[in-house]
C-alpha cells in the first residue's frame, strides 16, 4: 500500500520539528493530525475563547484535507478534545457550521492540556 505526507502552508506546520505530518494519504483514507487554533502565518494561537479557536482548528484542518485532495465532506470520523467540557455547546455550535448535512462520526473527550495553551483540538478520518 502507497503512503504519502500532505504539507500545506494553510494550517500549522509540526510543532519545533516534532515527528508527525498534518496529514497521510494511504488507502484512500486521509489521516489527519490534530489541528488547534494557531493562525498559521502568525504562529500564535488566535485570540479569543474555545468559538475562534474551533473555527481556526476547522479551518486548518479544512486546508489539509484539501491539500491531500479530500475536503469536510468526506470526513467520517473526527476526535474533538476539548480542555473544559463545559465549553462543548459553544465548540459544538461552531462545529455544526462545517458540518451541515450528514456530520461525521465524533467522540468528544475533555484533556488536562493542549498545545500552546489551547482548548479545543479536532483530528479527522476522511476519504482520499
Amino acid at each position: 500500500m502507497s503512503r504519502s505526507v500532505v504539507v500545506t502552508d494553510g494550517a500549522p506546520k509540526p510543532f519545533a520539528g516534532a515527528p508527525y505530518n498534518q496529514a497521510i494519504v494511504a488507502g484512500g483514507m486521509v489521516f489527519c493530525a490534530g489541528q488547534v487554533g494557531l493562525d498559521p502565518a502568525a504562529g500564535t494561537l488566535v485570540e479569543g475563547g474555545i468559538t475562534e479557536q474551533s473555527r481556526r482548528a476547522l479551518d486548518n484542518l479544512k486546508a489539509v484535507l484539501e491539500a491531500a485532495g479530500s475536503s469536510l465532506d468526506k470526513v467520517v470520523k473526527t476526535t474533538v478534545f476539548v480542555t473544559d467540557l463545559g465549553e462543548f455547546g459553544d465548540m459544538n455550535a461552531v462545529y455544526a457550521e462545517y458540518f451541515t448535512s450528514d456530520p461525521p462520526a465524533r467522540s468528544t473527550v475533555q484533556v488536562a492540556g493542549l498545545p500552546a495553551g489551547a482548548r479545543v483540538e479536532i483530528e479527522a478520518i476522511a476519504l482520499a
